[in-house]
């Protein structure tokens, strides 16, 4: 791609990044919502706080993201289309945001855990099988296609995921115990969706068949039911 589309297609992305920057800045009402959403009945104001913050570590790189992505990718030789931009913006933003938040801030309140944190704490067994069941799928197929290119970025994709929840599980407690458990669940969950979601779109970048749509179709569902609790899931942590 000549330098000045790749430049117009880098400023169109970031101005992408900034709009949704500012639509979805988070405030104390999105704070709450999240905790209650993920099973904290009755937040505290510093419990709010952290969810802010929390939020806002993972929002703040988007419009950069949306940015610097496209300009690395067209350098590297590599094509893909808004989905996958938009997938691996939101999966390196967590990657970061996980990255930094392993320095707690000097101020926070610290409580210990009696027990011991594991990804199965984080991700349902259901979820962890569905996420293997999906992946495993999505590189057989990337395989007998024999898009070996594809199929590297798929794995660095697995290795981003998975970065991102082993770092939601080792991550510092901050502040109250089910508060700080519940935004622990959401990073390893969400990441675990998208790069469900990521992995099968590229591993399907064309639907031209029933097979090809059935995994398309398993990968986002898959995507959703891991990035979203239900209500009996949220009344089972209460």
């Amino acid at each position: 791609m000549p330098f000045d589309n790749i430049v117009a297609v880098a400023l169109i992305m970031g101005l992408f990044g900034l709009a949704i920057l500012v639509l979805l800045w988070p405030g104390e009402k999105q704070g709450r919502k999240v905790l209650r959403r993920w099973g904290v009945d009755d937040p505290s104001p510093s419990d709010v706080a952290e969810a802010v913050r929390y939020l806002r570590r993972r929002r703040f790189w988007y419009p950069w993201l949306f940015l610097g992505l496209p300009l690395l990718a067209d350098v590297a030789g590599l094509r893909g289309d808004t989905t996958a931009f938009f997938l691996a913006t939101l999966l390196i933003g967590a990657l970061i945001a996980e990255v930094l938040a392993q320095r707690p801030r000097r101020s926070a309140r610290r409580e210990a855990g009696l027990d011991r944190r594991a990804v199965s704490g984080l991700i349902p067994v259901w979820g962890l099988v569905i996420y293997a069941a999906i992946v495993v799928a999505a590189v057989v197929w990337l395989i007998i296609h024999g898009w070996w290119a594809l199929l590297g970025i798929a794995a660095a994709v697995s290795v981003v995921t998975w970065l991102v929840i082993l770092l939601a599980v080792r991550r510092p407690s901050t502040g109250d115990g089910a508060a700080d458990g519940a935004l622990r669940v959401r990073s390893a969950r969400v990441a675990a969706g998208l790069g469900l979601a990521a992995t099968v779109t590229l591993a399907i970048p064309e639907v031209t068949n029933l097979g090809s749509w059935l995994l398309v179709v398993a990968g986002f569902a898959g995507w959703y039911h891991l990035a979203h609790r239900s209500r009996a899931e949220v009344a089972r942590c209460r």
